[in-house]
Parts: C-alpha cells; structure tokens; sequence
C-alpha cells in the first residue's frame, strides 16, 4: 500500500505522523516500509538519515522528480525502514514541472513502479502545499491521509485539499482514495472539541476514531532525530500512533 500523507497547513503534524507510521510498522510489526520525503523542508530526511547533511541533490528525490532518474533510497536509522530524501531545492520544482513536456504528474510513480514490491507499505511525506509535487505524491499513492489540526483556518484548508485530491483522481488517478482523516494535536480546550465535532460532522465515517493528543515527548522525538518509538515508547503520543497504526493498517 502506499500512502500520501497531506496537509495544506504546514504545522500539523504531518512529518511527525509520516515518522511515526513508518516507523512503528517497520520496528513493532517487523514490516518493511519506505519512506519517502517529497517535502523541501527534508524534515523527515534530517530525524531518520544521520548523514544526511553530507549528501547531494543527486542522491535525493530531487533527481528522480527533476531529472527522472530511479529514486535513490537508503538506509535509515531505524531497522526495517528506508528512505528517499529530499532537498531545500525541490522549492523550485513547481517551476521547473509547469513547463516540463512529459507526463509531469506521474514522474513519482513512474519510478516507483520498479522497487514498490519490496515494501509492505510506502508511505509519502508531502509538502504542505497543493503544488506539482503532491500532485505527484497523489498520482503515485493508492490512499491519502489527511492531517488536521484544530482551528477553522486549519478546518477550512481541507476543502482546497478535496479539489485537488477530486481533480488528481479524475484526470491522474481514478483508484485513489481518502485514508482517512487524522485529528492531531487535541487538547482539552474548547476550541479542539470543537474543531473534531466539525471535522465528523462534515466528514463522518471518514475521520479516524484514534485522535493524537498534544504531546511533548512527539516534539522530542524530533528535536533528537528519533522517532517516538525510540525515544519514549510508553508515552501517550507512541501510545496514539500504535493504536492508529493498528486501526488503519494491521
């Protein structure tokens, strides 16, 4: 299965929940999974890759999406889990796609065809924008996992999200479909409750039963380039991520 996981907000946890899912499939249920970073903050690269900032734009995505060569895949810190890095300059790669003659849209998955049997599941971390580059990760997934925060600005962006998601599976890929929507970092405040009470209203049988809470231990995680995993397997946001991993996967 491979998974695009979106946001068109950036803050709301997509990085953290991109780690948390490969990484718990790949290191609790001895899965193997890769990873793919197509975001050019390279957030996920930087907590999994340890030496990441010794490498070239040729060996990270930016050349499979600019250039059209095989994704370069490596080995990440955890067992059971690979990784395709990103780079600051997929910045540009809206620029650079706009004009391009080929199929622009499936350049993803048309290298992903030659290694995506060898993983029990793919997971991609997409920028938080709806530019060429999710279109990509869109068009290369079977389903989408959308992450939303509380807020009505972050409740309201889901509704661009949904067009370019409709427009990807009518002109790209008519067999992609919605995960999920995930609810992340709730809190007991009045605000949260809510923004969850909206999101079921508007998108019922579709949004996930697990809710991630606020949790700082998921913050740590990242600051020390571990997932939640390692750093604090007992905590409430590990606690979270297992269970969604096992409501939506296992």
């Amino acid at each position: 299965m491979i998974v695009s996981i979106a946001t068109q907000k950036g803050g709301t946890g997509k990085t953290t929940t991109s780690i948390s899912l490969a990484a718990g499939l790949a290191q609790l249920h001895k899965k193997k999974v890769l990873l793919i970073d197509i975001d050019s903050q390279a957030n996920s690269s930087k907590v999994l890759l340890p030496e990441y900032k010794s490498l070239d734009e040729s060996q990270t995505i930016w050349t499979t999406i600019i250039h059209r060569n095989p994704l370069p895949v490596h080995k990440s810190s955890a067992p059971n889990l690979d990784i395709v890095p990103s780079h600051i300059l997929l910045s540009n790669a809206d620029v650079e796609l706009t004009t391009a003659k080929d199929h622009r849209e499936a350049r993803l998955r048309h290298q992903l065809e030659a290694i995506k049997d060898q993983y029990d599941y793919i997971f991609i971390d997409c920028p938080p924008a709806l530019g060429w580059l999710t279109i990509n990760a869109f068009t290369a997934a079977d389903k989408v996992l959308v992450v939303v925060e509380p807020g009505y600005f972050e409740l309201d962006s889901i509704v661009q999200l949904n067009k370019t998601l409709a427009e990807v599976q009518e002109f790209y890929n008519p067999e992609l479909d919605v995960l999920g929507y995930l609810f992340n970092k709730s809190d007991p405040t009045v605000n949260s409750r809510e923004s969850l009470k909206l999101l079921r209203q508007a998108y019922t049988n579709q949004v996930c039963r697990t809710i991630i809470p606020r949790n700082v231990s998921l913050k740590d995680a990242s600051f020390n380039k571990q997932s939640i995993f390692d750093l604090d397997p007992q905590s409430k946001g590990a606690q979270a991520y297992q269970k969604l991993i096992e409501e939506l996967f296992i």
